[in-house]
């Protein structure tokens, strides 16, 4: 796998690919507090025929975490990543994405469509649908951005690992959990805070209303015991016009890191 920092829109991009000869593409985009890491389980057990793009969004991994906050708004994320896909030739190929990513997948594939052979989301949702409930999320997605810049990685990752939406990776090994925070206490203070502020479920616009439209196959993956996002896939489902979803028994809501195997599994049955 070759690991590869470029410059797009002026600013730092980091991503990971492997089989770069292949013919069929699968681009990775990871979850809040992540980076490329999150698929290294995943990686390893997909065929040799797919070229995979792992990428680390702004403000994570070793891609840049500028101060100015205007970096870090949806639009220019989907900016950058189109920049990305452009200068490599990416010209069609199916788009994965993890709860932030997939955030963001789905956005970029509703505003450009026409490079989309697939869909497939991971405990993701098109955002909020009601205005005050937006504001409500960004109103809390600032506290938690003042808490990381306020009490350092260290406080804010032992508070976000405890909440209840990754209860259910308390049963991972202890190798596994290592890796995780790890992975979580590798990111940038200012850059997680940044992220929160400018593409948070609360800044971000709600793209509940482009479902309909949306004309490329959906692949919706959400984990048994996190019923917030299984509920929120079952409505997406009945939007799309062409969208399957699939539940992981026994699992909450990092499908890809609780059982990558799993995982692997349902990926290349849509793929």
């Amino acid at each position: 796998m070759a690991s590869v920092i470029t410059t797009v829109a002026g600013l730092d991009m980091h991503y990971e690919v492997i089989h770069p000869r292949a013919e069929k593409t699968l681009v990775l985009l990871h979850g809040f507090t992540g980076s490329t890491k999150t698929w290294q389980h995943v990686i390893g057990q997909l065929g040799d025929d797919v070229r995979i793009f792992a990428i680390d969004l702004m403000g994570h991994g070793l891609t840049a975490s500028p101060k100015a906050l205007d970096h870090y708004t949806m639009e220019a994320q989907l900016e950058m990543l189109e920049q990305f896909f452009a200068s490599r030739n990416l010209s069609s190929f199916t788009l994965l994405g993890y709860s932030m990513g997939g955030r963001t997948a789905l956005a970029y594939a509703v505003t450009h469509p026409e490079r989309i052979e697939k869909l497939i989301l991971e405990s993701a949702s098109p955002g909020l649908e009601d205005s005050l409930e937006r504001e409500k999320r960004r109103g809390h997605d600032n506290y938690l951005a003042e808490r990381i810049l306020n009490e350092g990685m260290r406080e804010f990752i032992d508070y976000w690992q405890s909440i209840p939406l990754f209860q259910s990776q308390s049963r991972l090994s202890d190798d596994m959990k290592a890796e995780v925070r790890a992975e979580r206490l590798a990111q940038q203070e200012l850059g997680l805070a940044n992220s929160l502020r400018g593409m948070g479920t609360g800044s971000q616009a709600s793209y509940w209303d482009a479902l309909p439209a949306f004309p490329r196959p959906v692949s919706l993956i959400t984990g048994e015991l996190d019923q917030k996002f299984c509920l929120k896939a079952i409505e997406m489902q009945k939007r799309f016009q062409n969208c399957s979803h699939h539940v992981a028994n026994g699992c909450g809501h990092a499908i890809h890191v609780e059982n990558p195997e799993l995982f692997v599994t349902i990926v290349e049955k849509e793929f």
